[in-house]
């Protein structure tokens, strides 16, 4: 992997959160309304999304172990060791996150959203809307 290229993202948008997020995880943390502040310059890139639709979300768990391989799903060791690409752990070697989340309201730059698989501070790389025939599992 030390001569592969490298590819540079740059953030969109930021997660922000009134409520505090420490030691949530999973479900108890998509409970938990947040917002996704975007760069202002990229409000217009939100035209056609609307309270009630859901969007799945790109981020960057910049807090994330990057030399981790292996872990016990939900951070159980009464879970069986699984490696990192056959789980949903935020460890792994390039630590993009991929959820969705249901949009309250939009106020500008600001989605308001409950769903969301992502801490306080978490950048956010794309946003697109939730289209069933991308984002659900394949059958032929």
């Amino acid at each position: 992997m030390t001569n592969d290229p490298i590819i540079a993202l740059r953030p969109i948008g930021q997660v922000k959160r009134d409520e505090g997020d420490e030691g949530l995880r999973g479900k108890a943390l998509r409970a938990r309304p947040a917002r996704i502040v975007l760069d202002p310059q990229l409000t217009d890139a939100l035209l056609g999304l609307e309270p009630g639709s859901d969007i799945v979300v790109l981020a960057y768990f910049h807090e994330a172990d990057r030399d981790v391989l292996q872990v016990h799903p939900m951070g159980n060791r009464d879970n069986p060791l699984r490696g990192v690409f056959a789980t949903r752990s935020p460890a792994r070697p390039n630590p993009i996150a991929v959820t969705s989340a249901r949009i309250e309201r939009i106020d500008g730059n600001v989605l308001h959203v409950v769903g969301l698989d992502a801490l306080d501070g978490t950048p956010v790389l794309d946003i697109k809307s939730y289209a069933e025939a991308f984002d659900t599992p394949y059958t032929a």
